[in-house]
């Protein structure tokens, strides 16, 4: 079949992709900027298409010689208009797809009695595509898989608290779905035709549960104490200080627990009967099994940024703070400049804060700035500059120090040069490995000053690359 799939850069999508090539189906992808999946494996097998699915831009020429397509775009903020947005995208889509034959939704369950905003939009999309396309909406629960936003609110919570106040909501049975489950129905409902709704997930647990479960399979020791105090907006805030999860992010998650939301999986089981779901337990299992070969496909993070926004990310335990520029000058000055950071030259922006930096760390019996750097261009792999250490250098390309500072975890500062058209890519990357919840307070608590710093910094070494100073020549 001729498949489009919207939403290839997000978690879903960009797992889906490879499976519908699997099936021998071509696949066409319509993206807001092509730069967001160049890398991706599966790049040279599939169509690419530019759109906006909220202004309908591009859609028509997307969606032409198509005989199906996947609708998985919707708004995982806690924007005042994310509702509006969902609204106007689902409605260009329609309009432009009149004549499709099927398209198929991922949505999510909706509970009894009142649904969280975000719920609430995502089944209003889905009306507005069975209005009027031939549709099938799949619902889907908190999708459990190697970085999926759900998999790691529950483990970061269980791993960093071993005990943990919790609101009296996280007894609601829910319905999770592992991942494979969701990716193996996406792929069977367009091969089947419109069904309409379809509730898709395994057996119910509470929240409470999928943590202890996840304990257990861990081999934690947790205590959770429910209260009836925290209100869901409060408890998204903390699952924001203490998990990688951004509050904007968090809301929505929190607020789409805090009510049942079980899946009937009748229709499931009578539509496609060659899916047995995955217990909750499995698919925890399988998805620690793919962290740990490091083989995660997709991450919740990927679909909240672009190539010219801050882009969070948090995988076995690395924070990963990442800012890209692009830079008029060749990879070469781009590497010329990081590589020669630190010593005399100092680190190009806020020098007194990073001064002040070495002070503190100097007090509490830290290398601080003193040691300077051997050379003050040249860089080899074990050499300190200031308080770092050179962990990993390949001339003309990457460069990645490793703190030797005194924080609560293990930091790391990292730059690449990538050739792009009209000059380079700078990619620099802030990463930290937390030691417990103090590392986790650290990182959070000074990230205002550190976003501030790090993007400072990378616009200096932009600057400098592109119109470097006169040097001197150094002396041997």
């Amino acid at each position: 079949m001729r498949v489009l799939v919207t939403g290839a850069t997000g978690y879903i999508g960009g797992r889906l992709v490879p499976r519908l090539l699997e099936r021998g189906h071509r696949v066409r992808v319509l993206v807001r900027d092509p730069r967001r999946i160049v890398g991706r494996p599966w790049l040279a097998q599939v169509e690419t298409a530019t759109g906006d699915l909220v202004t309908g831009e591009g859609l028509n020429e997307a969606l032409a010689g198509m005989d199906a397509a996947y609708f998985l775009v919707h708004s995982m903020t806690s924007a005042s208009d994310f509702a509006e947005r969902d609204r106007q995208a689902a409605r260009a889509f329609v309009a432009a797809a009149a004549g499709l034959p099927h398209v198929v939704y991922l949505g999510g369950l909706v509970p009894e009695g009142r649904a969280s905003r975000h719920l609430a939009s995502r089944a209003e999309v889905g009306e507005i595509l069975r209005a009027g396309l031939p549709a099938t909406e799949l619902r889907a629960g908190p999708v459990i898989g190697s970085g999926s936003a759900s998999f790691e609110m529950v483990r970061y919570l269980t791993e960093r608290l071993p005990v943990m106040v919790t609101p009296h909501w996280i007894s609601n049975p829910v319905s999770p779905v592992a991942v494979d489950d969701a990716l193996a129905y996406l792929v069977a409902a367009i091969e089947r035709g419109p069904s309409g709704i379809v509730e898709i997930g395994g057996t119910a647990l509470t929240f409470k549960q999928m943590m202890l479960e996840y304990a257990s399979v861990r081999g934690l020791r947790r205590h959770i104490f429910a209260t009836p105090v925290l209100a869901p907006g409060l408890a998204a805030r903390w699952v924001g200080l203490v998990t990688p999860i951004p509050n904007r992010l968090a809301v929505p998650l929190i607020e789409g627990v805090s009510h049942p939301i079980v899946a009937d999986p009748t229709r499931a089981r009578e539509l496609f009967p060659g899916i047995t779901p995955l217990p909750y337990r499995r698919a925890v299992e399988l998805a620690l099994e793919v962290e740990a070969r490091s083989e995660v496909e997709t991450r919740w993070s990927g679909a909240l940024g672009s190539a010219a926004t801050v882009e969070l990310t948090d995988q076995e335990g690395l924070i990963r703070e990442i800012r890209t520029r692009h830079v008029e000058a060749p990879p070469a000055s781009v590497f010329a400049t990081f590589s020669s950071l630190g010593g005399d030259r100092g680190w190009l922006s806020w020098g007194w804060a990073w001064w002040l930096r070495g002070l503190a760390d100097r007090i509490t019996g830290g290398p601080g700035l003193r040691r300077g750097r051997r050379h003050p261009t040249e860089l080899l792999p074990g050499e300190a500059v200031d308080f770092w250490r050179v962990e990993a250098v390949e001339p003309g390309r990457l460069l990645r120090l490793r703190a030797e500072m005194r924080v609560p975890g293990e930091a790391w500062l990292q730059w690449e040069a990538h050739p792009e058209t009209g000059g380079t890519r700078l990619v620099q990357t802030a990463i930290f490995a937390p030691r417990g919840l103090a590392g986790a307070l650290y990182w959070w608590g000074l990230y205002p000053v550190h976003a501030r710093i790090f993007s400072d910094l990378a616009r200096a070494i932009a600057r400098w690359a592109a119109h470097p100073p006169a040097r001197s020549k150094v002396k041997g």
